[in-house]
């Protein structure tokens, strides 16, 4: 089982995906949603999923196979290479009865990509010119037009034909000085031109613009901000000052940055498109930053005030439920009668190789020689060519780790490797990290080598069948991960230390599983092959995130102390070893996700007026209660949003007041007193 939002009743969780899909862009046709994001050097690239309700997706689709640029830097030839560069920020749309998909690819300019049929064939376009990040619209009087730059926001519109810009059409529509950022989104809706746009000085937020004219004067409002449910910035890779880093290269000193875990910084919900449903409403669909994983991306109900799409719900506008009901469904109750897609992951991670062709999800680290892969015998035969480092080995098969946790284990088969081959499973990251087998004349190493440290930890070992099966244990909502390996595929043995992973903006790209191949003799070697790739999800399921018919404490994760049902009529907090029936509380179902809370003396929670401090009290009348939409946080942290008010329930860990439900969401260190953590109590 692999993750999905769909929580199966009518609700789904954030993020859409629990791995890495940077800058996305949404486009609807009819009934069907079609989603690109970025896919930066790997290949086959600008990937497109597709989807029936927004919410379960599968992967139909890539622009191109291969770069068809000669250079040797998309090839990972001559010590050139295009990591943090090579495809990115796509916008897709559909006009004169095809679909377009236009990106930048570095040092080359603007391309386009067309197709009558998304699932292809794609044909390319090189438009070359400087735009870049950008959004396109296709108007209603047949011009098109693209929207770029940082600060200073431009307008320029483009060939009809897809074969470059027109000339002396670039005009500045936003001044610099409106505080206006990049990855633009350009609509036309009702006649009056909107702009998404995202900043990250000095902090991220998501802002709109609109004009009743392409060409401006726009006016300007933030339409997100601090929607990070509960995720602080990651650690960043990083070089000492002065030093320049070299792709690949060993010996590096890189350093972790420190983690502010109260900071919002660049990690909130940002950069991404807006879409209708066919029955009007509105979705936002922005990226966020999750850590080592990457980019991910979040579903998020939009609510039109005054002419403005400002992302959440009527009263709490500027932050988004982490669990919300689905796009077919409204307030608990389905509309439309439209019918949802059947609850799916958009890729199938694990992989056999008994096919004639790789799955989807696999991507190769830069254009691949293709005459030194095949799939050979229900195997993946990988040839080694030379390369002293995982980051310059060619033919390097990836993809995405996924979390919040997975186990990946493949099986190594070692008969064909020479002298000089390396041969394993990695982690292609900045820094990158890998275990393997190293063949030394006719003996062989176990390695595990870790590029952060630059480190190796070598197990001489024999192998009379010729095979083994390493593994990679991630915990990637926590940042780290640890490799291990076994001989007889039942008991394994952890090789290196749990290694801190991060986020970094060399490559732009979050953790990548990796089998490679390669020869440090700097000659062409033996080959590996691998069978049996497997990822095992442990927190894909989430059937009991919601405790019915448990009776279990509520702690305060800021404070670590339990919310207690007080005498005196209010919910409060005592000591942390108070274990009193007042502390213990019970569920009652309302259906898709919403609930009602109540004291296990019989008292339910009833929040009176405005829900200040001292409005959450109690009521003995179950139709009295209040409506709460658990919103689950992974590992029995959740938050509860009031179906009337959509503001959360919370208790300021400084101020000594009661509990109270004012709050408009997590902090990013999950510490302001609205996240809590329910523990069973055992009777």
């Amino acid at each position: 089982m692999s993750w999905t939002a769909d929580n199966g009743n009518g609700t789904f969780t954030n993020p859409l995906f629990y791995d890495e899909f940077s800058d996305p862009d949404i486009l609807r046709v009819g009934d069907d949603y079609y989603l690109a994001g970025t896919t930066m050097h790997a290949v086959p690239g600008l990937v497109i999923l597709h989807s029936k309700d927004l919410v379960n997706w599968e992967n139909i689709s890539y622009c191109f196979d291969r770069f068809d640029f000669p250079e040797d830097r998309f090839s990972l030839k001559n010590h050139e290479e295009i990591y943090g560069q090579g495809v990115w920020a796509p916008c897709i749309r559909y006009a004169n009865g095809q679909f377009y998909v236009f990106t930048n690819i570095n040092g080359k300019g603007l391309q386009c990509y067309t197709a009558k049929d998304v699932r292809g064939p794609w044909e390319h376009h090189n438009m070359q010119g400087n735009i870049y990040d950008l959004g396109v619209l296709f108007d209603d009087d047949g011009k098109v037009y693209a929207i770029h730059g940082y600060g200073q926001v431009k307008c320029t519109e483009l060939e009809p034909d897809m074969s470059g810009p027109k000339e002396e059409t670039e005009r500045v529509i936003i001044p610099e000085g409106n505080g206006v950022g990049e990855g633009h989104h350009i609509y036309k809706i009702n006649g009056m031109y909107y702009l998404i746009s995202t900043d990250y000085r000095p902090n991220g937020r998501t802002l709109c613009s609109r004009s009743k004219s392409i060409w401006g004067p726009y006016e300007t409002r933030v339409i997100t901000a601090d929607e990070t449910y509960g995720y602080h910035a990651a650690s960043l890779t990083q070089v000492p000052r002065g030093e320049k880093y070299r792709i690949g290269a060993d010996g590096t000193k890189f350093g972790l940055g420190p983690v502010d875990k109260y900071a919002t910084a660049c990690t909130n919900a940002h950069q991404g498109g807006i879409v209708s449903t066919p029955d009007g409403q509105w979705w936002a669909l922005f990226m966020q930053d999750f850590h080592s994983i990457g980019r991910t991306v979040c579903l998020m109900p939009m609510t039109w005030v005054d002419g403005w799409p400002m992302v959440g719900l009527e009263g709490n506008l500027g932050r988004a439920p982490r669990t919300w009901f689905k796009p077919d469904t409204q307030q608990g109750q389905y509309v439309g009668g439209r019918k949802s897609q059947p609850m799916t992951a958009p890729y199938n991670r694990s992989e056999s190789f008994d096919g004639k062709r790789l799955g989807r999800v696999w991507q190769w680290n830069h254009n691949p020689d293709d005459k030194q892969w095949a799939l050979k015998g229900g195997r993946l035969r990988l040839n080694s060519m030379p390369a002293e480092q995982l980051m310059w080995a060619r033919n390097t098969l990836t993809q995405r780790v996924i979390g919040p946790r997975s186990v990946t284990t493949v099986e190594l088969y070692t008969k064909g490797m020479k002298d000089g081959d390396v041969c394993g499973l990695g982690n292609i990251n900045v820094p990158c990290s890998w275990i393997g087998l190293v063949k030394q004349g006719n003996s062989l190493t176990l390695r595990c080598f870790e590029q952060l440290t630059n480190d190796t930890v070598d197990v001489p070992l024999t192998l009379p069948q010729g095979k083994i099966w390493l593994r990679c244990n991630g915990d990637y909502d926590n940042d780290q991960s640890q490799y291990a390996y076994s001989t007889d595929g039942q008991t394994f043995q952890p090789l290196g230390r749990m290694m801190p992973l991060s986020y970094q903006l060399i490559s732009f790209q979050g953790s990548r599983h990796a089998l490679f191949a390669f020869n440090v003799k700097g000659k062409n070697g033996g080959y590996a092959e691998f069978d049996n790739f497997t990822v095992v999800e442990p927190d894909a399921s989430r059937l009991d995130a919601i405790p019915f018919g448990k009776t279990f404490r509520i702690i305060n994760l800021a404070t670590g102390r339990p919310a207690t049902c007080d005498p005196h009529g209010l919910l409060y907090d005592t000591r942390a070893d108070d274990r009193s029936p007042r502390t213990q509380f019970q569920l009652e179902d309302r259906g898709q996700g919403q609930v009602v809370l109540k004291c296990v003396d019989g008292r339910y929670i009833k929040v009176f007026g405005e829900g200040l401090p001292g409005d959450v009290r109690f009521t003995r009348e179950a139709s009295e209660a209040e409506v709460f939409l658990w919103q689950d946080y992974l590992d029995q942290e959740f938050m509860l949003m009031s179906m009337r008010t959509h503001l959360y329930i919370g208790k300021s860990p400084t101020t000594g007041s009661p509990y109270s439900m004012d709050y408009k969401g997590a902090d990013p260190a999950r510490v302001n007193g609205a996240v809590f953590k329910w523990e069973a109590v055992d009777h």
